[in-house]
């Protein structure tokens, strides 16, 4: 434990406060530079929903578990509507992450002394640019499910401290309830990476407990793990967890309504095929990425290694694909083509933490030893919405602790070659990532074109910037809609991509404010239909679109029935009003 000790106070805290400042400035940058009118419309009108009553689930339909909404349903009922402060959320919790990367890096590396505190800082410092909200940078449920994750695999490192703990038991019981409740939460901000999450640390803890009872695992206690007590405790928090979560789902929307929607639905839509997940691995790349990487780490793990030759050109080897990716910035300036030249790295440092985790395993089963495996679940977990190059905006920092566990497993003996090997990945994702990220890669499903940035005039929207037509198109409709559209009528967006409801504090009337495959349960008829019922007297149909194609489905069959029983009222710029006939 002296490395755990050996920084203290000052540094540790500066070391922090400049991880945290830096990430969250990044954060704040990207905002101001680029605003997502459909994600900004689902997240921000559906917790305004939330906020003015409306229950997910029972009174309006929702694919997704309800935390990220509530969280910032909670915020608009007690501060209002600031765009600001979504802004500032983001911007805050990316901070955050980074810091608590940081420090389960550092708990990772520990057992190297004098290497872990220069380790665990190398690699958290490209978090600044490629941390939860540093890609993607509004308040999204990917987003807070990573960090969820995180704080469970934060607490889940020190419940072997709690036992040792001069507090008692105190201190004990809080942790391991902390825990087990940490480890539930992930599944109700997204359930495809909270599930197999959840679901790996169960039988994570199950399997440590069958190695304890059959008498194939060394004393828990003198490892530095938790006991068997522990673990059962454990077990028991998060059964709790699970059982307080279903009865408040059950009592406020309803179970089978939850389950219709997050599960059955959501599956329905969006859940891939095997061969589109096993797509990921399919990397022309991996003809020479594997065979150098694999090489350079085997020779590092080497009696060979005791030679200096051999531990120079093992790095060489090893750090081969970072060069590679750097070097590639100045054969191409494409920025699709650099973008995917950096994610090509994931597939590779997935296989290869998995061959170290499983190495590591023969030395015995361990909660320790086991963690990695409940990061690579919870990542192939995020891989099922978007498979790689959609879904790794929000977990960088779960690939990085991957990292620390390849760079743990390595031997001790060669303390510069390690670092050096840090430093070469450090400076791979700093650069690279960087790119990535200012050059809104992750973000090219919508138009940013070259023009002045635009900032939203609105009261509830100051702080919203954005390239394009896009953004005074929608204040002239808010304007409008102030002046001529009854507050007490009842409006339909197609396919509503502006957090219209969020702008002007109206309550929605129609089940959906969005629509596309995802979310969207109605056919063109079934869609007029729920229009007759519900009285709605507008639809506003938008006509320049920030997304790059019209996400709703059966467009021109719905625009079709729109025209039978509505007319058109006004042309704004960007919008066609109709009224009922």
């Amino acid at each position: 434990m002296a490395a755990t000790h050996q920084f203290s106070g000052k540094q540790n805290t500066l070391t922090a406060a400049v991880l945290f400042l830096a990430t969250a400035a990044f954060v704040l940058w990207q905002n101001l530079h680029v605003a997502v009118l459909w994600d900004l419309s689902y997240l921000l009108d559906i917790s305004w929903r939330i906020a003015v009553g409306q229950v997910p689930y029972r009174d309006f339909p929702l694919v997704h578990p309800p935390l990220t909404f509530l969280l910032q349903a909670t915020i608009q009922h007690l501060t209002g509507r600031h765009y600001w402060l979504v802004i500032a959320y983001a911007a805050l919790t990316g901070g955050a992450a980074t810091v608590l990367t940081w420090r389960i890096l550092f708990r990772i590396l520990h057992g190297r002394v004098a290497e872990a505190w220069t380790m665990s800082l190398l690699l958290a410092a490209p978090l600044c640019v490629l941390g939860v909200y540093s890609i993607y940078p509004h308040p999204i449920y990917d987003c807070d499910c990573a960090v969820a994750i995180l704080f469970a695999l934060f607490l889940l490192q020190r419940l072997p401290v709690a036992e040792d703990s001069p507090n008692g038991s105190f201190r004990r019981w809080s942790l391991i309830l902390f825990a087990g409740s940490a480890i539930v939460l992930p599944l109700f901000f997204k359930q495809n990476m909270g599930l197999p999450f959840l679901f790996s640390v169960i039988a994570g803890i199950l399997l440590l407990l069958l190695t304890a009872a059959i008498g194939k695992q060394a004393n828990s206690a003198s490892s530095g793990e938790p006991k068997s007590v522990t673990l059962l405790k454990l077990l028991a928090a998060i059964a709790l967890s699970l059982i307080a979560a279903i009865l408040l789902l059950q009592i406020t929307a309803g179970l089978n309504n939850y389950l219709q929607w997050t599960v059955h639905f959501a599956a329905q839509r969006r859940l891939p095929g095997l061969a589109d997940m096993l797509s990921v691995y399919q990397q022309p790349s991996f003809a020479w990425t594997i065979p150098t990487l694999g090489l350079g780490l085997i020779l590092l793990r080497s009696r060979l290694a005791a030679r200096l030759w051999v531990r120079i050109l093992s790095l060489a080897l090893a750090s081969a694909p970072f060069v590679g990716s750097l070097i590639y910035l100045f054969l191409s300036d494409d920025l699709d083509d650099r973008a995917d030249n950096l994610l090509a790295l994931w597939p590779l440092l997935l296989l290869a933490s998995a061959a170290f985790a499983l190495a590591e395993l023969r030395k015995g089963i361990t909660l320790h030893r086991l963690l990695p495996f409940f990061v690579l679940a919870a990542i192939h977990g995020t891989f099922l919405s978007q498979q790689l190059w959609g879904s790794t905006y929000a977990i960088w920092p779960l690939l990085i602790i991957l990292i620390a566990y390849i760079l743990n497993a390595l031997p001790a003996a060669w303390p510069g070659t390690t670092i050096t090997f840090a430093s070469v990945i450090s400076a791979t994702f700093l650069i690279c990532g960087s790119l990535y990220a200012i050059g809104h890669e992750r973000l090219n499903y919508i138009q940013i074109p070259d023009e002045a940035l635009y900032r939203s005039a609105l009261p509830p929207l100051r702080g919203m910037a954005d390239r394009g037509p896009f953004l005074p198109d929608f204040e002239e409709l808010v304007q409008f809609a102030e002046k001529e559209i009854p507050p007490q009528d009842g409006i339909l967006l197609l396919p509503g991509e502006e957090p219209f409801y969020y702008a002007t504090g109206r309550t929605p009337q129609f089940p959906i404010q969005i629509f596309d495959q995802t979310t969207d349960p109605y056919s063109a008829a079934e869609l007029m239909q729920q229009v007759r019922q519900r009285n709605i007297r507008w639809i506003i149909v938008k006509t320049r679109l920030q997304s790059n194609q019209n996400p709703l489905p059966d467009l021109a069959n719905t625009l079709t029935s729109v025209a039978r029983d509505f007319a058109l009222y006004r042309k704004l710029n960007g919008y066609d009003v109709y009224r009922l006939r």
